[in-house]
């Protein structure tokens, strides 16, 4: 399906948001908003129907939010067409769906970073997130930064901290950045930091995690007001924050423990979390296009080598995929997609 049909397939759609509320209503900017995993071809071309799928999988399993591409996303191997591409059939999914559609806008400088900004607001997102610049600028240029991102739109804006941008430079960018009232905090010691955030904000400044969520009942405690964790088993993440919210604790610590074995084996394999996606019948690859991955493949079968097969061999052996099926099978009951 080509950037034309997913558009076209998108217009007009009737948007309902979880709380249902009709088209044009603003969607919630709180809760899990997964990294979403970017699918390849065998031919190692993006694949935009499996990224749309993705959307609706994150939909059916009644997670919050949805957010591409950053880090986990392999942002840098993918082309200024494809992100275009890929950001048009994500929002256009998106809109007939629940979860908020949150737009990575980061690229190779501040120029791009605008495009993709304007572009994300085109299209029809909810939110935008950007990571640093390149080389971790100082404060003033990380401040300027991010006051041009937030001044080519008007949508809500996430910095994603990483590296040394301090508290105070987050702060700074709040009081000075009209639309950035959200960070996903992976720099420092983010557990650590979190009251300070909040406290110098007066709790103004949301604040989201990552680390694939290894923290979450801890973060949620701390007053966290999203996280950002895996797609591949976001509704069990989704699942234990509504129990969370609910009162019913001893419910989601459960939930939450099954997510958290998992965690670990995508630690262990690579592209253990796109094999997940892979499983559960939303990826139809499960090849990453890292130049790691590529170069741990170099000595496989050049006829394998653009396949999930190939990566097999090198990274994801045939008992990691059997310990991934197992488990998966094991945690049906935890799963809501």
């Amino acid at each position: 399906m080509n950037r034309r049909d997913f558009l076209i397939a998108g217009a007009g759609a009737f948007v309902m948001t979880r709380s249902g509320a009709a088209a044009g209503a603003k969607k919630s900017l709180a809760g899990i908003f997964p990294i979403a995993q970017t699918p390849f071809t065998s031919s190692n071309k993006l694949d935009l129907e499996s990224l749309a799928e993705q959307v609706r999988f994150i939909a059916r399993g009644k997670v919050h939010g949805f957010v591409w591409p950053q880090n986990a996303s392999e942002w840098d191997t993918l082309s200024e067409s494809e992100r275009l591409e890929g950001a048009e059939a994500i929002a256009s999914t998106g809109a007939k769906l629940s979860p908020a559609i949150v737009l990575g806008v980061q690229g190779p400088d501040l120029q791009a970073a605008i495009r993709y900004a304007k572009h994300a607001q085109k299209v029809g997102a909810d939110a935008i997130i950007s990571l640093p610049p390149p080389n971790q600028p100082d404060a003033t240029a990380l401040f300027e930064y991010y006051r041009q991102i937030g001044a080519a739109t008007d949508l809500p804006l996430f910095v994603q901290a990483v590296g040394n941008v301090t508290v105070d430079s987050l702060i700074a960018m709040y009081k000075g950045i009209p639309t950035l009232r959200y960070v996903k905090d992976e720099a420092g010691e983010p557990l650590n930091r979190m009251a300070e955030i909040r406290s110098k904000s007066g709790n103004q400044l949301k604040i989201f995690t990552g680390a694939h969520g290894r923290n979450l009942i801890d973060e949620m405690i701390r007053g966290s007001s999203g996280c950002m964790p895996a797609a591949s088993f976001a509704d069990m993440y989704a699942w234990a924050w509504d129990l969370w919210h609910e009162g019913k604790k001893r419910e989601a610590l459960e939930k939450f423990g099954s997510a958290a074995v998992l965690v670990n084996e995508i630690a262990t394999y690579p592209e253990g979390m796109k094999y997940i996606l892979y499983l559960r019948g939303v990826f139809k690859t499960y090849q990453l296009r890292t130049p790691q991955t590529q170069a741990a493949a170099a000595t496989v079968d050049p006829k394998l080598l653009a396949t999930g097969q190939a990566l097999t061999k090198a990274r994801l052996d045939q008992t990691g995929q059997q310990v991934l099926r197992e488990l998966l099978d094991l945690m049906k009951p935890n799963l809501r997609a």
